[in-house]
């Protein structure tokens, strides 16, 4: 059973924590965003996107000229600091939701016969690798309750967005992240 909480505290914004609760295709658009960015700017990304273009619809997106969804992640202040790329990856997302999942991304985890289904799904997702997947996993366990039979076994062992239910979870999510990153460099 899935549940959807009013917000998720990824930004300073009400209006983006909300969009990315409400909308399974921002709340992926935001992970996408998710990298050389902070979370902070990457999960709003997503609003700022929204408004730009009058809404989020992957079909929409999917078929838009590149160039004019490049002049949106472009437009001052830029969605990302590589908005070229990240417009492309933003695209190739929602044509992945578009002609998998008919438009619907809440059908990717909705769909999901079990966990490692799930894990499959998040993984063929444009922009999403494992990291991000398993992180994706957490969110939508710990705080939309999607939790297919197995669930447990792709969950990850390590802090993620899932553990984040406040501003100050945000600010230990983001120290932990970053000593989980530096462990991981340091083994090799």
């Amino acid at each position: 059973m899935s549940k959807n909480p009013a917000s998720l505290p990824f930004t300073d914004d009400p209006d983006a924590d909300a969009l990315i609760a409400r909308d399974p295709l921002a709340l992926l658009i935001g992970f996408a965003l998710d990298q050389q960015v902070t979370v902070q700017k990457a999960f709003s990304g997503p609003l700022v996107l929204s408004r730009r273009l009058g809404g989020l619809d992957a079909a929409a997106i999917a078929a838009m000229d590149t160039s004019r969804l490049e002049a949106a992640f472009r437009e001052k202040p830029a969605i990302h600091r590589f908005p070229g790329a990240m417009a492309a990856r933003v695209q190739e997302l929602c044509r992945h939701v578009a002609s998998a999942y008919g438009g619907d991304a809440s059908r990717i985890w909705v769909g999901a016969t079990d966990g490692v289904d799930l894990e499959k799904r998040l993984l063929a997702i444009p922009g999403i690798g494992a990291m991000k997947a398993r992180s994706l996993t957490a969110v939508l366990a710990n705080r939309f309750g999607v939790r297919p039979p197995g669930w447990q076994a792709v969950m990850p062992d390590y802090p993620t967005l899932g553990d984040v239910d406040s501003a100050e979870a945000l600010a230990a999510y983001q120290a932990a992240k970053r000593a989980h990153k530096a462990a991981l460099k340091a083994a090799g």
